[in-house]
């Protein structure tokens, strides 16, 4: 791996080394950039830091405290951050669907959300480009904007097959896929086995995520990628322009120097790094004149519906996340809601059955039979676009980290629509299990997938970032990662904000967008 000094000035230094840092970092490799991506957790080894067992694997997560709030607080760990190099996709589930073109303008076509400062063409080609990178197998997609996928869909699964004939009963249309998961060997990643683990990171490597995929190719063409070296600050030159990165590695303070900043850190520690880099011009945060900074942070409703079958369904025996439907992805006005969610099976563990046995209220003797009755259990879960609201945000806590940096706090309250929207779903689930045959039902509330607290659009009193990925405050600081998002749709967001790299990486390369100019300048 190439070797930068501190006091050089690389062309770009990389907060995080997540989808969107990886990905970032990769494609401006190829054009020559000289890069350096600082990860706050480590840089993993399969063979040697991870496990076939769910308990063993927490270590995968962002579990340095934050403190939560609002009337429906989010649990924050697990489900929705990732530590280490490789990010949140080390432990996602795979499922790598494409946003939908409505996606791109909830409140010109339903009068919610916010409209984006691009399109869905806009990230059309670099969702193509991606899907082949990864890759992704699946079906050919009929939703959004149909497309076909570069490898063929995965088997499925016994569990799979009652949930696809239960939703054939209620007229859901259902696909397999798509998964960024190997249905064949790919380069020097193994065929999948089917083991199920892929929320505990792919031991194997079938899986994609930056790790096995963007960030090997990045380093072979001169990026350093530094573990274990945690950001602590941006620092700003006399200009008031970015000028590099205060970190600490192994207990000690280092300064890289930069041309341009980009902060990959995602929905929490991205505007939490933002926030804590206050100084002379900006004493409310950096990027943050107008208060924006950590606002409109989403997360997805992610309730799961389990079915109990008198056969046995090994619901384990897969990826989780096999067939999906999106035909309930777009607004129907008959439901009372606007905007929509989408179906996906999925395949709890032991450790996580024993959460879902519990939510719904059995205890002791009672959970004991459920736990030993799990071979008949197959599970669906939503997920349900819920709206971006200015007052869910990340501020800063009293409490401190052991770097003595003050924490995260995330607050977040759901409104009436969201509320209707994860109810009506859940009565879609509940129909097609009793459709399939289901003896039994449970149920579990929760949530998935963060997204926004820096969000992109065209006004800087309304937003962080412009079109670019540029904030509006600083020439040359960046965003790249989920919190760019001003919604979140019904799908995971994984290929999203790989796309979304992708895309900035182009405009950068060809000089699209110039980070010495003011943010919104352009090249001809």
């Amino acid at each position: 791996m190439s070797r930068y000094r501190d006091a050089d000035e690389v062309d770009m230094v990389i907060v995080g080394a997540g989808a969107g840092g990886g990905t970032l970092a990769q494609r401006l490799a190829r054009r020559g950039w000289r890069i350096v991506v600082l990860e706050s957790g480590p840089f993993w080894d399969p063979d040697r830091d991870w496990a076939s067992d769910e308990a063993a694997q927490h270590h995968l997560y962002w579990n340095a405290p934050r403190v939560i709030g609002g009337h429906d607080p989010v649990e924050l760990g697990k489900n929705n951050s990732g530590h280490g190099v490789g990010g949140s996709m080390i432990h996602y589930a795979g499922y790598t669907p494409r946003f939908h073109p409505s996606d791109f303008s909830t409140f010109s076509r339903d009068g919610v959300g916010a409209d984006w400062p691009i399109g869905y063409e806009d990230l059309k080609p670099h969702y193509e480009r991606v899907e082949r990178e990864l890759p992704v197998a699946g079906q050919d997609w009929p939703w959004g904007d149909p497309h076909t996928y570069p490898h063929a869909a995965h088997p499925i699964s016994g569990a799979a097959e009652v949930a696809w004939e239960g939703a054939r009963r209620i007229g859901v249309r259902m696909r397999v896929g798509p998964v960024a998961i190997t249905n064949g060997v790919f380069g020097n990643r193994p065929h999948c086995i089917y083991r199920g683990f892929c929320l505990q990171g792919c031991k194997v490597n079938a899986k994609a995520s930056p790790l096995v995929t963007h960030l090997p190719d990045a380093i072979a063409h001169g990026v350093e990628v530094r573990a274990d070296s945690h950001v602590t600050r941006i620092e700003l030159d006399e200009r008031g322009r970015c000028r590099g990165v205060a970190y600490i590695h192994n207990g000690v303070e280092h300064h890289q120097r930069a041309a341009i900043v980009v902060v990959a850190g995602y929905s929490i520690e991205t505007p939490r790094l933002l926030l804590n880099s206050a100084g002379p011009g900006f004493p409310d945060g950096l990027a943050n004149r107008h208060d924006q900074v950590g606002r409109y942070v989403m997360v997805q409703g992610a309730p799961q519906v389990a079915g109990r079958f008198p056969e046995t369904v090994h619901q384990y025996k897969a990826p989780p996340p096999e067939i999906c439907s999106e035909d309930f992805y777009e607004t129907d006005v008959s439901r009372g809601f606007a905007r929509g969610f989408s179906i996906q099976t999925v395949g709890p563990l032991p450790i996580a059955w024993a959460e879902h046995v519990l939510a719904d209220g059995h205890w002791g003797h009672a959970l004991r039979e459920y736990m030993r009755d799990y071979a008949h259990w197959t599970t669906l879960g939503l997920l349900c676009e819920l709206l971006p609201q200015p007052e869910n945000r990340v501020t800063l806590a009293e409490e401190t980290d052991r770097h003595g940096l003050p924490v995260a706090h995330m607050s977040y309250s759901q409104c009436e629509n969201d509320r209707a929207n994860i109810a009506y779903g859940k009565e879609v689930l509940t129909r097609l299990w009793e459709a399939a045959g289901a003896q039994d039902t449970l149920s579990i509330d929760r949530y998935a997938h963060l997204v926004g607290g820096c969000r992109m659009g065209t006004d800087p009193e309304m937003s962080v970032i412009d079109a670019d990925h540029r904030t509006w405050d600083v020439p040359n600081l960046f965003i790249c990662d989920g919190s760019v998002m001003p919604t979140q749709g019904s799908a995971n967001p994984a290929l999203t904000i790989m796309a979304l790299a992708s895309r900035l990486a182009d405009r950068l390369g060809q000089r699209r967008v110039d980070p010495a100019g003011p943010a919104g300048a352009r090249h001809a």
